[in-house]
This record gives structure tokens, sequence and C-alpha cells, in this order.
């Protein structure tokens, strides 16, 4: 079991909760709430990503992206721990459950709910399986940003109001440039290994220069995020705590400078993703 915990990559689980959170803070000060649907959402997001993670896993192997040459944390297929097939399964059963998940919220948010859920699901899967893998292809940022930012932020609150604001669309960028600089940092570590396995991520396609201007410009656009807020909103100043919380972002932006320090700069990032994401959702309800 733990060697499955390790797999589904605890560490990174902030991206898909992060979106939830504040898709659900943003209508609950107006009295919109709704536990199972919280709940049920909750549960979704998590078991796609996991489902892409174990997805990742398997074909990253499978390409020859993952060796013993690997640099960050090990991998079930690639240290042998779990042999692919299992984890080939285990990517299926997480999508899966994302199905049985996503009914009850299907039944509550009508097609455009659906159509959501069926597309994260295929997306999670294609991000590095089929003919056309997302990160292969050097277009996965474009999908993160978006499914892991806008979308995920605006489908939360459609369950739970029935309708979409402009406020949900721009508090979503948030999370969605974190999760593209959890990502982007990812491919700085993985720059030669990537670039031996033909994954044309855009770090290989424009060099490590380009990507620590991208990590940087994501971490940068997510704190000024709250100041847009605020000028939409004319209230919920108690968010820019989330901009304050930036100043334990600079120094990653420093790291992504050094080799070294790309080993860690993941786990880094999802931690600040944490204290930016904790930060934005008690300034809202202040």
């Amino acid at each position: 079991m733990n060697i499955w915990i390790e797999g589904s990559r605890p560490k990174t689980l902030i991206a898909s909760l992060s979106p939830v959170l504040i898709g659900t803070v943003i209508p609950f000060k107006e009295g919109f709430f709704d536990p199972i649907l919280f709940l049920l959402t909750t549960l979704f997001a998590c078991s796609i990503q996991i489902g892409t993670n174990l997805a990742n896993d398997y074909f990253d192997f499978c390409k020859g992206a993952d060796t013993k040459k690997r640099k960050g944390p090990r991998r079930l297929c690639q240290s042998g721990l779990i042999c692919p097939e299992k984890v080939k399964k285990g990517a299926i059963y997480s999508f899966t459950l994302a199905l049985i998940f996503s009914l009850y919220l299907m039944i509550k948010g009508g097609w455009v709910i659906a159509f959501l859920s069926f597309l994260s699901i295929f997306l999670g899967y294609i991000y590095t399986g089929g003919s056309f893998p997302l990160s292969y292809l050097g277009i996965s940022d474009f999908f993160v940003l978006l499914f892991f930012g806008p979308i995920a932020v605006c489908g939360t609150l459609y369950l739970q109001t029935g309708h979409v604001s402009i406020i949900s669309v721009v508090a979503g960028f948030a999370p969605g440039l974190i999760s593209t600089a959890i990502l982007t940092s990812n491919n700085l570590r993985d720059l030669e290994e990537d670039r031996l396995a033909s994954k044309k991520s855009l770090v290989v396609r424009f060099g490590p220069a380009f990507g620590r201007l991208e990590y940087g410009s994501c971490l940068c656009g997510a704190a000024l995020i709250p100041l847009v807020l605020v000028a939409l909103t004319k209230t919920h100043y108690g968010c820019l705590l989330a901009t304050c919380s930036f100043l334990f972002a600079f120094p990653l932006i420093k790291n992504s400078y050094s080799k070294k320090e790309l080993i860690s700069l993941i786990d880094k990032t999802g931690r600040w993703m944490i204290l930016y994401t904790a930060t934005f959702l008690i300034g809202w309800c202040l």
C-alpha cells in the first residue's frame, strides 16, 4: 500500500485540491455549499490526477523517458517496485473511480459537467498515452493551466450554484498557473532525459532559459490574481494575503536557476501552493 501511495505522488495532489477549494469558497459566503457535491468533486479531481500520475509512470517507462538515470523521486515502473502491467491497471482503476464519483455530479450539473468529466478523464489518459500524447508534443502546459485552473474552479462553482462568474474565471488562473509552474519545474529537472526520449516539452523546445522564465512568470502571475479580484469586486481585500505569500515563492524562482535545487523544486512549489491556497481561503472569508 505504501508503494502505491508513493506512486500516486501525494505531494502533488494539492494541484487537484486547490481549484476545488477555491471554487467552493467563492460562493460559500453567499450561502451556497453542498457537502456531498464538495466531497464527490474532491474525490473526482484527485482520482483523475492519481490516474494521470500512474499512466504517466507507465507510459514514460515504456517510451524510455524514465530510466535508471532519473534525477527525481523513483517511479513504480522505472524502479521495478511494481510491474508495468499492474501500474497500467492501477491507472485504469483510478480513472474508473473518477467516472463513478462523477455520476452524481453529472446528474446535478447536467450535460456541461458530463462533458467536462469525460473530457478530463480522456485528457488524463492522453497526457502521456495514445498516438498524440500531450506532454510529448509540448502542449501539456496549456491544458494544465486550463483544467487545473479556470475549468476546475468554474466547474466546482457551477455545481454549487448553477452558474459561472467572471470572479471564478479570474480566480481559477491562480491554481492553474501554479500547477503549470509545478509542471515546468519537472520539465527543467528532466530536460536531458526528455531530450533523449524525444519528449518535446516546452523546455526541450525552447531551452532552460525559457523554462525558468515560464516558471517565474507563473508564480508571479498567481501572486497578482488577488489584486485583479480586489479590483473587480471592490471588496475581499483579505485575499491579498495570498499575494503576500509570494514572499515565500520568490526564493523558488532563484532556485530554478540551480541544477541542484531542481530536484526538490517540485515539492517546494507544491508546498507554496498549499500556503497560497490556505491564505486565499482565509482571506476570502475574512
